[in-house]
């Protein structure tokens, strides 16, 4: 993976360059991490609620496990914790510094613990995605901050619903001390955006807002606060905080008397300046809606659309694979050669995914400047979940995560039960202390460099191996599942823990022997 050189970090003042600093993952002086796409269960093809999320970082640990239920002592409590930059380590990475406790509660959910939390054993499901708001709204009197809270909503609640209200309840005692987020939160009957800023500097709190994603829709979170107009009478589709409006309209950030209230407007304007969250925000909607023919420079799109076609699994990932190519925003389309035939081709070295400081050797600039597009998949992912809650299934069948490694472009999603009781070795590896043959991130990452290395040949090495493998493991899902029905609960939980481990053996040994392949294949070209 290449790190990021930070090019716009020398046009800002020394004050700015230390904030800049605790934003290891922005530039531009907005978060340039993580995609979250939701899809309500009329609009999916088998009826399955969907959350997603990639994990774009040039931090976040490449390791995670599975954390099982656990009961508690009356007197327990729960750490919290506040994510620090760690630069001993080959590689850089986060810290987690203990800032203070909270009560536990008697029994906690298992889950899958990836970076961010992504599913616990009854089926609710979350995604993120940053989107910073206000500097003056962050608190440091907090205690909670987004991967803590994440956490909490996994262990202790079975809803949305009941998720967002535990996050009120925790955040008016304990404080939210992060900046802006965009949690979407899916469960077995409907998925919501939940929007969270702090409540100031010096209180203890937080601002909030949710928005219900209609059955028949698709939405997006792409680092920029979405929801807009609120109707807080229609608790079906709105909730808020019951501070929602007082910080605005103290702050002056909105006029009652001149506009409607609109969350992103006022508490994380910003954001909505962000053509690298805009560009990704119009291409996903656009692809599941394309007679609504939006448009690609405008401000402010809706905040969900309803797909024209049932949005399948294949949908979702080739969503995440996309970086506009055949688009005017295709970064490198112009980086072209003529071959002894005289045909123009695009040039083997042509990648979207090169690192920043090639992008003036090839005059590449777009909607995001100096740093061109910000296209959905990324060199710099860590990994990528597609979520699946299902009613019609027991839990320990119907929450199923679909985990994919590093760049989403040149990876395949393999099957993770949300009852099963292991990972495969190399899931569970660290990754960012060096190079490390142990790692699956690695397999996929050390692959995924080569592959865009010689892009406009590579690429079809890696499709010709991990797309029927995708196509195969898909395929399955039905013969195994219905395998696993017919078990009792301690031999389905059994069975699906060998399935998930089987397939994530073979897809990282598979990355390896692709890597291999590009060393030799590519050897004198790259």
């Amino acid at each position: 993976m290449h790190i990021k050189t930070g090019l716009l970090l020398l046009s800002i003042t020394l004050s700015q360059w230390a904030s800049a600093q605790i934003k290891a993952d922005w530039e531009a002086g907005v978060p340039e991490g993580c995609t979250t796409i939701t899809v309500g269960k009329a609009a999916t093809f088998d009826g399955s609620v969907m959350t997603s999320h990639t994990d774009d970082s040039h931090r976040t640990r490449s390791w995670m496990n599975i954390v099982p239920t656990e009961r508690h002592g009356r007197r327990d409590e729960v750490t919290m914790y506040k994510r620090e930059q760690d630069n001993s380590k080959k590689m850089p990475a986060y810290k987690h510094t203990a800032v203070g406790t909270i009560p536990q509660v008697k029994e906690t959910y298992g889950f899958i613990n990836s970076a961010y939390p992504c599913m616990n054993t009854k089926q609710l499901a979350i995604g993120e995605s940053t989107f910073g708001g206000r500097e003056s709204l962050v608190s440091k009197k907090g205690i909670i901050d987004c991967q803590r809270l994440i956490q909490l909503m996994l262990e202790r609640c079975t809803t949305a619903r009941q998720a967002i209200k535990m996050a009120d309840e925790l955040t008016k005692k304990h404080g939210y001390s992060d900046y802006g987020e965009c949690l979407t939160i899916a469960d077995k009957k409907e998925v919501w955006h939940f929007e969270i800023v702090g409540p100031g500097k010096g209180k203890t709190g937080a601002i909030w807002v949710a928005q219900r994603v209609p059955d028949d829709h698709l939405s997006v979170n792409a680092n920029a606060a979405r929801i807009l107009e609120i109707d807080l009478e229609n608790s079906e589709y709105y909730l808020a905080s019951e501070n929602i409006y007082d910080m605005a309209r103290d702050s002056a950030w909105w006029n009652e008397a001149e506009a409607p209230f609109q969350f992103a407007h006022a508490y994380a304007p910003g954001s909505r300046e962000s053509m690298a969250s805009r560009r990704r925000e119009w291409r996903i909607l656009s692809l599941v809606a394309p007679s609504l023919k939006l448009d690609p420079e405008a401000i402010d799109y809706p905040f969900s659309v309803q797909v024209e076609q049932k949005v399948s699994l294949e949908k979702m990932v080739n969503l995440f694979k996309d970086y506009y190519e055949g688009t005017p925003y295709d970064m490198v389309s112009h980086i072209v050669k003529v071959t002894e035939e005289g045909d123009t081709i695009p040039h083997p070295n042509a990648s979207p995914f090169m690192p920043y400081d090639k992008y003036d050797l090839h005059n590449i600039e777009g909607g995001w400047g100096k740093l061109g597009e910000r296209t959905i998949a990324r060199w710099y992912t860590m990994y990528g979940t597609i979520t699946q809650s299902r009613d019609w299934l027991p839990d320990e069948i119907g929450g199923l995560v679909w985990m994919a490694q590093d760049n989403i472009a040149t990876s395949v999603y393999i099957p993770i039960y949300c009852s099963v009781t292991d990972l495969p070795a190399s899931y569970k590896a660290p990754g960012r202390n060096g190079f490390s043959r142990n790692s699956a991130w690695w397999a996929f990452n050390r692959m995924s460099t080569l592959a865009s290395m010689r892009w406009n040949e590579a690429r079809y090495d890696v499709d010709n191996v991990l797309l029927p493998l995708q196509k195969e493991i898909f395929e399955k899902q039905t013969e195994i599942e219905r395998e696993a029905m017919s078990m009792n609960r301690k031999q389905t939980i059994s069975y699906l823990t060998r399935y998930t481990n089987t397939w994530g053996e073979k897809v990282v040994n598979t990355a390896w022997q692709i890597g291999d392949d590009l060393w030799t294949k590519y050897d004198e070209k790259f």
